[in-house]
């Protein structure tokens, strides 16, 4: 190292030099990796502002973050609609402006062309041993071509339904045996994404309520990678609200007696969950942050598809509590937004905190990043002021 380095090192406080990130989308044409994709790109060019990004107001050293312009996108998804395509109906929506997606478009054709075919099983043939093996080479190829330090695979695919438990979910060789045979399903999509993440060496987030790495074969698949990985089920809407309003009963010693729910969503997630079964994990994921707060009471949650409402998430909620004497009382709130909006900021924050958590060493379920996600991994709290603090304390130590 010359003087004139060792200088600027110094001067620098010693800070490590930035690395290229890469950022691998598991459903990398839905509405929130597209949403996710297309403000990723505003940013670099300066078009917007960073509403919603967390990572910008934290207490840290904003050095071991990878900029906007150092974060290089890839994905899979089952869909083949171009990328463009997909944010052109997304404006044509409301979601994005059309301003945006004019001066965003070449750059989206651009990343259009680094997705690749996703995993679907009823379109593989052969083991899911070989389909791992296809994702993994993939993740691997897009990591070197770009030279990147290190790629963080987030799950935002449609949501999936819980799985029946299997032996091999919870012995990772006695899994790796049934992966290699031809004539068994053991995983579903999710998993097949995040094993293949593990292997490739990639951290990974679950954005979704999806079985993903939640298996214990896949935890210990990520342990003897030393891998990090957070999850699951982001959380942006009506259970925000839940995990802001819950604990202040409790701390008043308000008595609540049910707690009611109603959420109407069209796009393609309301489709998905129109079906009870794809539904069930979402419900169970929300019900059981809930059931944490405030304990087993009668709280009745509905999903249901309005297609008219194309992208937007309107949810109603109704808190029937007593106060003293038994005062019988009520509190009614709806909540009204673009879902895909308040999620892709948060995608990119978590890539930005897992790429540094990565870059530190830290392996296993990451529970600061409970703030984020409605089921968090590695910690019980669901209380959103102890998350808060929880990521702000962690943040300041990277």
């Amino acid at each position: 190292m010359t003087r004139e380095h060792l200088g600027r090192s110094r001067e620098m406080g010693m800070r490590p030099m930035r690395q290229r990130c890469g950022l691998w989308l598991m459903g990398a044409r839905g509405s929130v990796a597209t949403t996710a994709i297309t403000g990723l790109l505003a940013l670099r060019a300066g078009l917007v502002r960073p509403v919603g990004c967390v990572t910008e107001r934290l207490a840290m050293d904003h050095s071991v973050l990878p900029t906007w312009d150092e974060i290089i996108v890839g994905g899979h998804d089952i869909v083949s609609t171009p990328l463009d395509k997909r944010a052109e109906q997304l404006a044509e929506s409301g979601l994005i402006p059309h301003s945006v997606f004019t001066a965003v478009a070449s750059g989206l054709r651009a990343v259009d062309a680094e997705l690749r075919c996703g995993y679907h099983p009823a379109s593989h043939s052969g083991s899911q041993a070989a389909a791992i093996d296809r994702l993994v080479a993939d993740i691997t190829e897009f990591r070197e071509r770009h030279g990147l330090a290190r790629v963080i695979v987030v799950n935002v695919t449609s949501t999936e339904p819980p799985v029946p438990r299997m032996p091999e979910h919870a012995d990772l060789d006695l899994l790796v045996k049934a992966l290699n045979d031809p004539q068994r399903t053991v995983l579903p999509p999710s998993s097949v994404g995040a094993y293949a993440a593990l292997t490739a060496g990639c951290p990974y987030v679950d954005f979704t309520p999806s079985p993903g790495v939640k298996l214990p074969a896949l935890i210990e698949l990520a342990g003897r990678n030393g891998l990090p990985y957070a999850g699951a089920d982001g959380k942006t809407g009506e259970t925000l609200l839940r995990t802001v309003l819950a604990p202040m009963f409790v701390a008043r010693a308000l008595n609540v007696r049910s707690w009611s729910g109603t959420n109407l969503l069209g796009g393609g997630d309301g489709a998905n969950l129109a079906d009870p079964e794809q539904a069930k994990g979402k419900l169970e994921s929300k019900a059981r942050g809930l059931a944490s707060l405030i304990g087993d009471v009668t709280a009745p949650l509905h999903i249901d598809n309005v297609p008219d409402l194309a992208e937007r998430k309107v949810a109603w909620d109704y808190v029937s509590f007593e106060g003293f004497l038994g005062a019988k009382m009520s509190l009614q709130f709806t909540w009204d937004g673009y879902d895909s909006a308040l999620a892709a900021p948060l995608v990119l924050d978590l890539t930005r905190l897992v790429s540094a958590a990565h870059a530190k060493g830290l392996t296993g379920a990451l529970p600061a990043l409970a703030f984020f996600f409605k089921d968090p991994l590695g910690t019980d709290e669901h209380r959103f002021a102890e998350q808060a603090r929880m990521l702000d304390e962690w943040a300041a130590t990277l």
